[in-house]
């Protein structure tokens, strides 16, 4: 096993619904990371909690001449990496990921077993430049945050860092999902103005836009972001123009969201950041 590769124990799960959960695991005390990187995170199915109980439950049954449980015979007794971003402040004392289940994923589709206790594999190298270090130019004034589902993660990450708060005046987080259950974290994001913001002098001012395209959601816009942003909706509710000279924008989440939107936004006047300079951040690590 590689130096950088340790063992972490799951602490918590959070079930948002069927396909989406979050979870906590201990933080090994010589890892750091940035507030928008993501981490490669291990796991041995065969080594969980639920196949291990699967594997007692088929020799009980096999012993009492039952019908055989199909379910350990499922469990792949090898390691599987997944990239995964990281939720959790760089600051907190443990580590916070949020996870899609993807139907008859080697990896998430035995992720979803997980149970408080079990163990995963941390790559503790740091990887990805979705963070605000790499804005050089144009000067921070307004900070857009556009996310798809489990995309909010590293945007809940910056926004549990004071440095964050201190650089903006203002910050747009757009946060798009099918359905109002697949809204996750809506109840942190409410409390992270006066959790965070409360904290430093001068805070930017955090705006939250929900958009939910499936269902009618009273509060929440119901058109695809990059609509939103060629039509001017998502800068009207922001009460924030986008401006070449003082926006930031970082996407994360479906591809084809990112796609579409980087496209939109170049269509409105801004400009991939490369070497530091420029409007438009993205992540591509799915």
């Amino acid at each position: 096993m590689s130096d950088n590769i340790q063992t972490v124990k799951v602490l918590s799960k959070t079930t948002w619904t069927p396909s989406l959960f979050s979870f906590t695991v201990s933080r090994p005390d010589s890892f750091k990371f940035t507030a928008g990187q993501f981490v490669r995170l291990g796991v041995n199915p065969s080594k969980l909690q639920y196949y291990q109980q699967s594997k007692q439950q088929q020799t009980k049954e096999e012993q009492q001449g039952e019908e055989r449980n199909q379910a350990s015979e499922s469990a792949p007794d090898e390691d599987i990496f997944r990239a995964y971003s990281i939720v959790s402040s760089p600051f907190d004392e443990t580590i916070e990921f949020f996870s899609i289940v993807i139907p008859n994923g080697a990896f998430t589709s035995q992720l979803q077993h997980l149970q408080v206790g079990d163990e995963l594999l941390l790559n503790t190298l740091p990887f990805g430049f979705l963070t605000l270090a790499r804005y050089q130019k144009p000067h921070p004034k307004d900070l857009w945050l556009l996310a798809t589902g489990t995309g909010l993660a590293p945007f809940l990450s910056m926004l549990q860092d004071l440095q964050t708060w201190e650089d903006y005046e203002y910050i747009v987080l757009a946060y798009s999902a099918r359905s109002s259950d697949e809204l996750a974290y809506v109840d942190k994001i409410k409390q992270l103005q006066d959790d965070f913001g409360s904290l430093v002098d001068n805070p930017a001012q955090l705006v939250f836009i929900p958009i939910v395209t499936r269902d009618p959601v009273a509060g929440a816009l119901t058109e695809r972001l990059p609509k939103l942003l060629l039509d001017g909706t998502l800068q009207e509710h922001a009460g924030i123009a986008l401006d070449i000279d003082s926006t930031h924008t970082m996407l994360c989440g479906n591809p084809d969201m990112v796609e579409d939107t980087k496209e939109a936004l170049k269509t409105l006047g801004l400009v991939m950041n490369r070497r530091g300079e420029g409007n438009i951040a993205v992540e591509n690590y799915w």
